[in-house]
């Protein structure tokens, strides 16, 4: 298979807002793929690299000046062993022949190709090839179940692997894959409640209701004294995190597989901002820091996938709990179990009282299953509104590409009221019909641009709809907006009506 089927095939995903042609197109292509190429592109096309991080960044590549070629020539085959010799240059000499390496790769591949390459090399590749899209395309390509191919997917965490599986070994393989101790399991994800009231009368009052924390989520195993945690994106962080394998390697147990979170706390229990929890879990300790009592991850769990040779997904989540409780009560989350509807409220306001996000509202009855499949685990958090300051956009890419999408946001400084201050970037909830309105009007308001944004006068107020805020030096304001998304444009608001940045600054813990 060329690289150029592949781009191609990128491309078309991109520029389509249809999940089922996007499944066909994927699904044609990875039926044309060799069995070696196969979980190559499935990687690809998911946004992962096989080889995991090259250390290849925008500034090396813009070093090597590579003319692309005239014709596409690149194999997938041909690609991929690049990416490998980039992956294994170790010793002296290594950053030499990287270079040669990516300089003879970007050389041999024509502007499209290395446009899709530069986006994949650096993380940007958007396509919209998500995962449940990717295990669809699967399904299709083999001919086999989409619940089977899900469970495997889920019990390996592995879209390439699952893809083998199902392309070369059909539905007996699919159904051969089990849950292993020390293989991490695709989480069980939740979906928004719009508040409490809806949760529960969606799930009835036989439920857990859990405190939402606002830490990382791990998946921890233990197999005798084989420890290991993964992170929600299933990567290996146990030398990082040795406070959690500390706590873990206490349990009397033999074997088991854990879903929680973790955070740092204070001293006095409560929560400290997100961003130091996750400070302290991508770099581990430093020098002396296992002393710093507030650097320590505090583990907390919430389900209990297997315990002691007993696989327990396709358990009521009722039982799941009560292997929890039969092993690390005290690490059981915050929670009430079969709770009144006062009861619930007491305990989301407990639990927001306490630092937290909200709450999860949970089925007892339910299984355990990857991803958002159903509403069987919900969370409820409150959700705050501001009218925030348009101060730029940038340019789309892929289906967005030509009009102005990502909004740059200020809020109002009190003292200065006609310079906002910048307090973060969001393009979700805009859909087609604001795209066009905001590329029209823009332009009108615009100071300068550049290549990739357009600079605003502070005029434009737009309704932005957001969980909460976060300590960040990125931007003047001294936070950050957490999963900003636009509401509306408020026409009937000018800039000196807009939130202020003390108002956001409120927000934080």
């Amino acid at each position: 298979m060329n690289l150029d089927d592949v781009v191609l095939a990128s491309a078309s995903v991109a520029q389509d807002r249809s999940r089922l042609r996007k499944t066909g197109v994927l699904a044609e292509l990875l039926s044309a793929a060799g069995a070696a190429e196969l979980p190559v592109v499935v990687a690809w096309l998911s946004g992962e690299i096989p080889q995991g991080r090259l250390g290849v960044g925008w500034r090396s590549i813009a070093k090597l000046d590579a003319t692309p070629g005239d014709a596409p020539t690149l194999t997938v085959t041909e690609v991929d062993a690049a990416l490998t010799a980039l992956a294994t240059a170790t010793g002296a000499g290594s950053a030499g022949r990287r270079t040669e390496t990516l300089r003879g790769l970007m050389s041999a591949a024509t502007e499209s190709e290395q446009r899709f390459l530069i986006a994949l090399l650096t993380g940007e590749l958007r396509q919209g090839a998500l995962a449940g899209v990717m295990t669809d395309a699967i399904a299709k390509a083999s001919h086999q179940p989409l619940a089977l191919v899900r469970r495997a997917h889920m019990l390996t965490g592995s879209l390439p692997a699952t893809a083998g599986l199902a392309v070369l070994g059909g539905a007996d393989a699919l159904a051969g894959v089990t849950l292993q101790v020390g293989r991490g399991v695709q989480p069980m994800l939740a979906t928004p409640a719009e508040n409490l009231d809806d949760a529960l009368a969606v799930l009835g009052t036989d439920v857990v209701v859990d405190y939402k924390l606002d830490g990382a989520r791990v998946q921890v195993h233990r197999q005798g004294s084989d420890i290991k945690v993964f992170t929600r994106t299933l990567h290996d962080v146990t030398e990082r995190v040795p406070d959690i394998v500390a706590v873990v390697a206490e349990l009397s147990c033999e074997s088991v597989i854990l879903d929680g979170e973790t955070l740092t706390l204070d001293v006095d229990g409560r929560p400290r901002p997100f961003q130091e929890t996750m400070s302290r879990f991508g770099s581990g300790f430093a020098d002396g820091a296992e002393a710093d009592v507030q650097r320590v991850l505090r583990p907390f769990f919430f389900d209990c996938l297997h315990l002691d040779g007993a696989d327990l997904i396709d358990r009521p989540l009722s039982e799941r709990l009560a292997a929890i409780d039969s092993i690390a009560p005290a690490l059981r989350i915050p929670s009430v179990t079969a709770p009144t509807p006062d009861e619930a409220r007491t305990h989301f306001d407990a639990a927001l009282a306490d630092g937290h996000e909200g709450v999860m509202v949970k089925s007892l009855s339910g299984t355990y299953t990857a991803g958002r499949r159903g509403k069987a685990w919900q969370k409820v958090k409150p959700v705050h509104t501001f009218d925030l300051v348009v101060l730029a956009a940038e340019w789309g890419s892929g289906r967005r590409r030509g009009w102005l999408s990502n909004l740059h946001l200020g809020a109002r400084d009190s003292a200065s009221p006609d310079t906002p201050i910048m307090v973060g970037k969001t393009f979700k909830g805009l859909t087609d019909e604001l795209l066009r309105w905001q590329t029209e009007e823009f332009p009108r308001h615009e100071i300068r641009r550049d290549d990739h944004t357009v600079y605003l006068r502070p005029e434009i107020v737009v309704e932005i709809e957001l969980d909460g805020v976060q300590r960040s030096s990125r931007y003047p304001g001294g936070v950050a907006l957490r999963f900003a998304r636009v509401v509306r444009y408020r026409p009937d608001k000018t800039a000196d009506q807009a939130d202020t940045i003390e108002t956001i600054r409120g927000l934080l813990k």
